[in-house]
Protein backbone atom coordinates (compact mmCIF):
# COMPACT_ATOMS: atom_id res chain seq x y z
CA UNK A 1 0.00 0.00 0.00
CA UNK A 2 1.47 3.50 -0.99
CA UNK A 3 1.78 5.35 1.71
CA UNK A 4 2.35 9.32 2.47
CA UNK A 5 3.71 11.24 5.92
CA UNK A 6 1.63 13.36 7.86
CA UNK A 7 3.14 16.66 9.48
CA UNK A 8 4.04 15.03 12.75
CA UNK A 9 5.54 11.79 10.75
CA UNK A 10 2.93 9.66 10.74
CA UNK A 11 2.34 7.12 8.13
CA UNK A 12 -0.90 7.23 6.49
CA UNK A 13 -2.16 4.78 3.46
CA UNK A 14 -3.02 7.41 0.40
CA UNK A 15 -6.38 4.74 -0.09
CA UNK A 16 -8.62 4.11 3.05
CA UNK A 17 -12.22 2.96 3.22
CA UNK A 18 -15.11 5.05 3.85
CA UNK A 19 -17.93 5.27 6.76
CA UNK A 20 -20.62 7.34 5.51
CA UNK A 21 -24.23 5.81 5.66
CA UNK A 22 -22.88 2.49 7.45
CA UNK A 23 -24.23 1.34 11.02
CA UNK A 24 -27.96 2.70 10.12
CA UNK A 25 -29.34 -0.32 9.51
CA UNK A 26 -29.12 -3.57 11.46
CA UNK A 27 -29.01 -5.68 8.92
CA UNK A 28 -26.51 -4.33 7.08
CA UNK A 29 -24.28 -4.69 10.21
CA UNK A 30 -22.45 -7.74 9.54
CA UNK A 31 -22.09 -7.27 5.56
CA UNK A 32 -20.56 -3.74 6.19
CA UNK A 33 -18.42 -5.12 9.40
CA UNK A 34 -17.23 -8.18 6.32
CA UNK A 35 -16.45 -5.29 3.57
CA UNK A 36 -14.07 -3.18 6.18
CA UNK A 37 -12.35 -6.36 6.88
CA UNK A 38 -11.90 -7.42 3.53
CA UNK A 39 -10.42 -4.44 2.54
CA UNK A 40 -8.27 -3.98 5.67
CA UNK A 41 -6.90 -7.92 4.32
CA UNK A 42 -6.02 -5.65 0.92
CA UNK A 43 -4.23 -3.61 2.71
CA UNK A 44 -6.58 -0.55 2.79
CA UNK A 45 -5.83 -0.17 6.56
CA UNK A 46 -7.03 3.30 6.87
CA UNK A 47 -10.68 3.60 8.29
CA UNK A 48 -12.59 7.03 8.24
CA UNK A 49 -15.80 7.47 10.44
CA UNK A 50 -17.40 10.40 12.85
CA UNK A 51 -19.48 10.63 15.59
CA UNK A 52 -22.13 12.22 12.92
CA UNK A 53 -22.38 8.81 11.03
CA UNK A 54 -25.39 6.99 12.27
CA UNK A 55 -25.07 9.08 15.42
CA UNK A 56 -22.58 7.01 16.57
CA UNK A 57 -22.96 3.43 14.77
CA UNK A 58 -20.77 3.52 11.94
CA UNK A 59 -18.28 3.59 15.12
CA UNK A 60 -19.37 0.99 16.03
CA UNK A 61 -19.48 -1.26 13.13
CA UNK A 62 -15.62 -0.18 12.77
CA UNK A 63 -14.85 -1.16 16.84
CA UNK A 64 -16.49 -4.79 15.56
CA UNK A 65 -14.13 -4.64 12.43
CA UNK A 66 -11.41 -3.79 14.42
CA UNK A 67 -11.58 -5.81 17.33
CA UNK A 68 -8.42 -7.55 17.88
CA UNK A 69 -6.73 -5.95 15.12
CA UNK A 70 -6.12 -2.36 15.75
CA UNK A 71 -2.51 -2.20 15.65
CA UNK A 72 -3.34 -2.98 11.81
CA UNK A 73 -5.55 0.21 11.29
CA UNK A 74 -5.28 3.34 11.09
CA UNK A 75 -8.47 5.01 12.81
CA UNK A 76 -10.06 8.54 11.39
CA UNK A 77 -13.21 10.12 13.40
CA UNK A 78 -14.51 13.64 13.29
CA UNK A 79 -16.21 15.26 16.20
CA UNK A 80 -19.65 17.53 15.81
CA UNK A 81 -18.84 21.48 15.83
CA UNK A 82 -20.84 21.93 18.74
CA UNK A 83 -19.12 19.52 20.58
CA UNK A 84 -15.69 20.87 20.16
CA UNK A 85 -14.94 22.82 23.20
CA UNK A 86 -12.94 21.81 26.28
CA UNK A 87 -15.05 20.31 27.83
CA UNK A 88 -17.24 19.15 24.66
CA UNK A 89 -14.47 17.63 23.07
CA UNK A 90 -13.31 15.15 26.08
CA UNK A 91 -16.71 13.93 26.37
CA UNK A 92 -17.10 13.45 22.61
CA UNK A 93 -13.95 11.78 22.12
CA UNK A 94 -14.88 9.56 24.91
CA UNK A 95 -18.02 8.09 23.53
CA UNK A 96 -15.96 7.58 20.26
CA UNK A 97 -13.30 5.58 22.21
CA UNK A 98 -15.84 3.61 23.67
CA UNK A 99 -17.66 2.68 20.19
CA UNK A 100 -14.47 2.25 18.57
CA UNK A 101 -13.33 -0.22 21.41
CA UNK A 102 -10.32 1.40 21.38
CA UNK A 103 -7.74 3.30 23.57
CA UNK A 104 -6.63 6.04 21.32
CA UNK A 105 -7.59 7.65 18.01
CA UNK A 106 -4.91 8.31 15.07
CA UNK A 107 -6.35 10.85 13.63
CA UNK A 108 -9.37 13.05 14.70
CA UNK A 109 -10.74 15.73 12.92
CA UNK A 110 -13.31 18.88 12.98
CA UNK A 111 -15.72 17.74 11.29
CA UNK A 112 -16.80 21.08 9.75
CA UNK A 113 -16.60 25.25 10.76
CA UNK A 114 -19.06 26.04 13.90
CA UNK A 115 -19.44 28.55 16.33
CA UNK A 116 -16.78 27.41 18.73
CA UNK A 117 -13.86 29.21 18.52
CA UNK A 118 -11.13 27.80 16.97
CA UNK A 119 -8.36 28.32 19.40
CA UNK A 120 -10.56 26.60 22.10
CA UNK A 121 -10.60 23.74 19.84
CA UNK A 122 -7.28 23.58 19.52
CA UNK A 123 -6.42 23.77 22.85
CA UNK A 124 -8.96 21.04 23.25
CA UNK A 125 -6.96 18.81 20.76
CA UNK A 126 -3.84 19.37 22.11
CA UNK A 127 -5.11 18.64 25.38
CA UNK A 128 -6.30 14.86 23.69
CA UNK A 129 -3.43 14.44 22.30
CA UNK A 130 -1.06 15.09 25.26
CA UNK A 131 -3.26 12.60 27.06
CA UNK A 132 -2.40 10.05 24.91
CA UNK A 133 -7.08 9.99 23.33
CA UNK A 134 -5.61 11.11 19.83
CA UNK A 135 -2.09 11.15 18.05
CA UNK A 136 -3.03 14.00 15.46
CA UNK A 137 -5.68 16.11 14.91
CA UNK A 138 -6.52 18.13 11.69
CA UNK A 139 -10.10 19.79 9.74
CA UNK A 140 -12.85 18.56 7.60
CA UNK A 141 -14.56 21.05 5.30
CA UNK A 142 -12.27 24.22 5.19
CA UNK A 143 -11.83 26.06 3.05
CA UNK A 144 -8.49 28.21 1.89
CA UNK A 145 -9.18 31.52 4.31
CA UNK A 146 -10.05 29.09 7.16
CA UNK A 147 -7.16 27.11 6.50
CA UNK A 148 -4.82 30.20 6.19
CA UNK A 149 -6.72 31.42 9.68
CA UNK A 150 -6.10 27.87 11.33
CA UNK A 151 -3.11 28.07 10.70
CA UNK A 152 -1.97 31.11 12.07
CA UNK A 153 -3.42 30.34 15.75
CA UNK A 154 -1.63 28.46 18.30
CA UNK A 155 -1.76 25.09 17.84
CA UNK A 156 -2.03 25.50 13.89
CA UNK A 157 0.86 24.34 13.26
CA UNK A 158 0.10 20.65 14.24
CA UNK A 159 -2.99 20.38 11.75
CA UNK A 160 -2.38 17.27 9.92
CA UNK A 161 -5.13 16.79 7.23
CA UNK A 162 -8.12 18.81 5.75
CA UNK A 163 -10.82 16.36 4.72
CA UNK A 164 -12.83 17.75 1.88
CA UNK A 165 -15.55 16.71 -0.90
CA UNK A 166 -13.36 16.36 -4.09
CA UNK A 167 -13.61 14.38 -7.49
CA UNK A 168 -13.73 14.70 -10.87
CA UNK A 169 -16.76 16.49 -10.89
CA UNK A 170 -15.81 18.96 -8.05
CA UNK A 171 -12.66 20.16 -8.42
CA UNK A 172 -13.33 23.88 -7.16
CA UNK A 173 -10.74 22.73 -4.59
CA UNK A 174 -7.68 22.78 -7.15
CA UNK A 175 -7.99 26.66 -7.49
CA UNK A 176 -6.30 27.49 -4.47
CA UNK A 177 -6.68 25.02 -1.55
CA UNK A 178 -5.11 22.15 -2.90
CA UNK A 179 -2.18 24.32 -3.97
CA UNK A 180 -2.48 26.14 -0.52
CA UNK A 181 -2.14 22.58 1.18
CA UNK A 182 0.63 21.46 -1.26
CA UNK A 183 2.79 24.18 -0.27
CA UNK A 184 2.56 23.46 4.00
CA UNK A 185 2.56 19.52 3.26
CA UNK A 186 -0.92 19.28 4.79
CA UNK A 187 -2.89 16.32 3.07
CA UNK A 188 -6.45 16.79 1.34
CA UNK A 189 -8.13 13.49 2.47
CA UNK A 190 -10.85 13.52 -0.72
CA UNK A 191 -14.54 11.97 0.67
CA UNK A 192 -16.75 11.20 -1.66
CA UNK A 193 -14.22 10.82 -4.58
CA UNK A 194 -17.24 8.40 -6.31
CA UNK A 195 -20.34 10.85 -5.39
CA UNK A 196 -22.34 10.95 -2.65
CA UNK A 197 -26.08 10.08 -3.94
CA UNK A 198 -26.95 7.52 -6.36
CA UNK A 199 -28.16 9.62 -8.84
CA UNK A 200 -24.81 11.76 -8.67
CA UNK A 201 -22.67 9.37 -8.94
CA UNK A 202 -24.55 7.76 -12.31
CA UNK A 203 -24.15 10.84 -13.75
CA UNK A 204 -20.23 10.92 -13.01
CA UNK A 205 -19.74 7.39 -13.89
CA UNK A 206 -21.90 7.14 -17.13
CA UNK A 207 -19.74 9.97 -18.93
CA UNK A 208 -18.82 8.90 -21.74
CA UNK A 209 -15.31 10.12 -22.10
CA UNK A 210 -14.89 8.26 -18.57
CA UNK A 211 -16.25 5.19 -19.78
CA UNK A 212 -13.56 5.53 -22.99
CA UNK A 213 -10.56 5.93 -20.70
CA UNK A 214 -12.19 2.56 -18.44
CA UNK A 215 -12.76 0.40 -21.67
CA UNK A 216 -8.77 1.41 -22.54
CA UNK A 217 -7.48 0.63 -19.09
CA UNK A 218 -9.68 -3.22 -18.98
CA UNK A 219 -11.46 -1.39 -15.78
CA UNK A 220 -14.60 0.00 -14.79
CA UNK A 221 -15.11 4.24 -14.71
CA UNK A 222 -15.47 4.31 -10.79
CA UNK A 223 -11.86 2.83 -11.01
CA UNK A 224 -10.65 5.56 -13.08
CA UNK A 225 -12.28 8.30 -10.87
CA UNK A 226 -10.24 6.89 -8.39
CA UNK A 227 -6.82 6.43 -9.84
CA UNK A 228 -7.25 10.31 -11.15
CA UNK A 229 -7.19 11.07 -7.49
CA UNK A 230 -4.85 8.29 -6.26
CA UNK A 231 -2.00 9.96 -9.22
CA UNK A 232 -1.75 13.24 -6.98
CA UNK A 233 0.73 14.12 -4.73
CA UNK A 234 -0.27 14.68 -0.96
CA UNK A 235 -4.18 13.24 -1.83
CA UNK A 236 -5.48 10.34 0.50
CA UNK A 237 -8.94 8.88 -0.55
CA UNK A 238 -12.06 7.22 1.33
CA UNK A 239 -14.44 5.34 -0.74
CA UNK A 240 -17.12 3.82 0.95
CA UNK A 241 -17.89 -0.21 -0.13
CA UNK A 242 -20.31 -2.84 1.28
CA UNK A 243 -20.10 -4.99 -1.93
CA UNK A 244 -16.92 -7.62 -1.55
CA UNK A 245 -16.49 -7.13 -5.60
CA UNK A 246 -16.52 -3.18 -5.15
CA UNK A 247 -13.86 -3.17 -1.77
CA UNK A 248 -11.78 -5.21 -4.34
CA UNK A 249 -12.53 -3.02 -7.28
CA UNK A 250 -11.06 0.22 -5.03
CA UNK A 251 -8.13 -1.50 -3.94
CA UNK A 252 -7.34 -2.46 -7.74
CA UNK A 253 -7.62 1.20 -8.72
CA UNK A 254 -4.34 1.79 -7.00
CA UNK A 255 -2.44 0.06 -9.57
CA UNK A 256 -3.50 1.73 -12.68
CA UNK A 257 -1.74 4.16 -14.10
CA UNK A 258 -3.02 6.67 -16.58
CA UNK A 259 -1.35 8.35 -19.77
CA UNK A 260 -0.83 11.72 -20.70
CA UNK A 261 -4.00 11.44 -23.22
CA UNK A 262 -5.95 9.84 -20.49
CA UNK A 263 -5.23 12.79 -18.44
CA UNK A 264 -6.20 15.08 -21.32
CA UNK A 265 -9.18 13.47 -21.88
CA UNK A 266 -10.78 13.86 -18.39
CA UNK A 267 -9.96 17.51 -18.08
CA UNK A 268 -11.91 17.83 -21.72
CA UNK A 269 -14.90 16.08 -19.76
CA UNK A 270 -14.34 17.46 -16.48
CA UNK A 271 -12.61 20.93 -16.85
CA UNK A 272 -10.10 22.01 -13.83
CA UNK A 273 -11.67 25.40 -11.49
CA UNK A 274 -11.02 28.54 -13.85
CA UNK A 275 -12.07 30.84 -10.80
CA UNK A 276 -12.50 30.61 -7.21
CA UNK A 277 -15.75 29.54 -5.93
CA UNK A 278 -17.61 28.35 -2.43
CA UNK A 279 -16.40 25.08 -1.00
CA UNK A 280 -18.48 22.19 -1.77
CA UNK A 281 -19.93 20.37 0.91
CA UNK A 282 -21.87 17.45 1.76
Amino acid sequence: MKTLLLPSGAVIPVLGQGTWYMGEDPARKKREIDALQLGMGLGMTLIDTAEMYADGGAEKVVGEAIRGRRDEVFVVSKVYPHNADRRGMQAACERSLKRLGCDHIDLYLLHWPGSVPLLETFEAFESLKKSGKIRDFGVSNFDRDGMQEASELHGGGQLAVNQVLYNLKRRGVEWDLLPWCRERAIPVMAYSPLESSASEQRRLLGNPQLLAVAARHAASPAQIALAWLLRQEQVIVIPKAVAPAHVRENRAALDIVLTAQDLVELDQAFPPPRHGSALDMR
